[in-house]
């Protein structure tokens, strides 16, 4: 299970990576018409906002499984700390994968609704632009943590 979830994190920071660095650079680059590449940047945005939300899905319940074998310890009973330290690894990456999972959902349902309002009606579309952006950016770096938390465990359990 553990190289199943290295894979799937793998898969997630990959497809955040070339979407948001790669592919919606190069459309608006070689389209040159914000007007024509802003709905199909919005449409690739909204399925990557779907695959992070079951890639992240599927995650958490990998990592609960993990978490679930470690056993939390009954309250006053002594504790192996090793598998003390295990156990707050696994907590802290579900953690990362609901900040990038709520952060997909806040872009999906609240920040690119008000770029495509503000683009309609001449409103602040530079901040909703750079909100929608560091969303994007916060996604990038917990997926990237949530792959670096589990090669390093991946690695340290063979």
């Amino acid at each position: 299970m553990q190289r199943l979830a290295v894979l799937i994190a793998a898969l997630w920071w990959g497809g955040v990576s070339g979407l948001s660095f790669v592919a919606v650079p190069t459309l608006f680059a070689s389209l040159g018409n914000p007007a024509v590449a802003g709905p199909v940047a919005a449409q690739l945005f909204s399925l990557q906002c779907w695959g992070g939300l079951g890639w992240g899905l599927v995650l958490l319940l990998i990592l609960r499984r993990q978490r679930s074998a470690g056993h939390f310890p009954l309250a006053g009973a002594t504790v192996d700390p090793a598998r003390l330290q295990s156990m707050q690894r696994v907590l802290a990456t579900m953690g990362f994968v609901l900040v990038a999972m709520l952060l997909a959902l806040l872009q999906e349902f609240a920040v690119a609704q008000k770029i495509v309002t503000a683009r309609a009606t001449g409103g602040n579309l530079r901040l909703w632009h750079g909100l929608g952006s560091a969303m994007v950016l916060g996604q990038w770096l917990c997926s990237g943590a949530v792959l670096w938390r589990l090669a390093y465990v991946g690695r340290s359990s063979h």
